[in-house]
């Protein structure tokens, strides 16, 4: 009797739930766009980084020096070698490092204020009241004014004989050098941008059934109690995507001070300004290199957010309820003492897990 050869059976990925091939047919388009778009000047910026316009005279010709020279690692080491030192809001320091310190305080300011207003802006916009649809409408118009413009309409405000000072009744230079310019970014920054916050936490706060605040209300509960023991951690997924998203637009920020304040102005000078200012100069490689930097924090912060604070970028459901099957999976056959059998693996739709 002759023997049938052994069948290999592809071992499908969990994770896709065998549509892998599909999934990857439609979304490569679009990777093929952020390729384009994206990831080719994140290549190109990493090797203009790594070299150097070539300035002077050429000793050999005699000639003004042209073209570029590669220095390797050099334009990020001169960063921390050769420092620049500027006044600013942190003392007399390196440029590099001033602007850096600047971009963090500006993004943990801005961003602590813009969740709280905005969190109150999605609480406000969820109440059903007579004139609803007029202040949700009148709240998001900050949040879709072109950031230049908001930029120079805030200018405007905050000029020497401006609106703001008019309302202070006090001659504040909120557009020069110093810790008030950082205050006028601020708020500008606020004004215009909570709003988004409180769009993605609106969105939140509808998936909450009407019925868990009516269970609460029987047993009791505060409205102090209802929104810290309710609200925010069923509306946290919405809320953290919307922090992360507001964060690393923040540590990018650029349209204000430039609008506003101008360039060359230490107290509100960004990495993304002395990018442009280095690049202005016909330096492009120390620009590439600040621009590389950034980059790499903003990837570092986004990596915080997904992997210790929990953000849901995706909010795929399956995959989640996929995720904690195979861990129920682990933690029973862990306390059995035997591995878990693939053939009893039960199959798990969207949007639901088997016990």
């Amino acid at each position: 009797m002759a023997e049938t050869p052994a069948t290999t059976k592809r071992k499908k990925n969990p994770l896709s739930d065998g549509q892998g091939a599909l999934a990857g047919l439609l979304i490569s388009p679009t990777m093929a766009v952020l390729l384009f778009v994206v990831g080719i000047p994140i290549l190109l910026s990493l090797r203009e980084s790594l070299f150097q316009k070539n300035e002077g005279v050429d000793p050999t010709t005699g000639l003004i020096a042209e073209g570029e020279t590669f220095v390797g690692l050099q334009n990020f080491t001169n960063i921390f070698t050769n420092p620049q030192v500027v006044p600013g809001n942190w003392g007399t320091i390196d440029r590099f490092l001033n602007s850096f310190l600047n971009i963090t305080y500006f993004t943990i300011v801005c961003v602590v204020l813009e969740t709280i207003l905005g969190v109150a802006m999605a609480l406000i916009m969820a109440k059903a009241f007579k004139g609803q649809g007029l202040v949700r409408a009148a709240i998001l118009v900050p949040w879709a004014i072109p950031t230049f413009v908001s930029a120079k309409m805030w200018a405007l405000i905050f000029q020497a004989d401006g609106v703001m000072n008019k309302i202070l009744g006090q001659q504040i230079l909120w557009l020069a050098d110093g810790p008030q310019s950082q205050l006028a970014i601020i708020i500008a920054d606020v004004w215009k941008t909570a709003p988004f916050i409180g769009l993605l936490t609106l969105a939140g706060l509808q998936t909450i059934p009407g019925e868990v605040y009516e269970a609460a209300k029987v047993d009791g509960a505060s409205a102090w109690q209802q929104f810290t023991k309710i609200t925010l951690p069923m509306v946290k997924p919405a809320l953290v995507v919307a922090v992360l998203f507001r964060t690393l637009d923040t540590m990018r920020m650029f349209d204000l001070p430039a609008g506003m304040i101008g360039f060359g102005k230490y107290y509100v000078e960004t990495v993304s300004t002395l990018s442009y200012v280095e690049n202005n100069n016909l330096r492009y490689g120390p620009a590439a290199a600040y621009a590389i930097i950034l980059f790499l924090y903003i990837v570092f912060v986004a990596f915080v957010f997904v992997r210790l604070l929990g953000a849901d970028v995706v909010g795929d459901e399956e995959v989640k309820a996929i995720s904690d099957q195979r861990k129920r999976q682990k933690a029973l056959a862990k306390a059995a003492g035997s591995k878990p059998q693939s053939a009893g693996k039960p199959t798990v739709t969207s949007g639901s897990a088997a016990s």
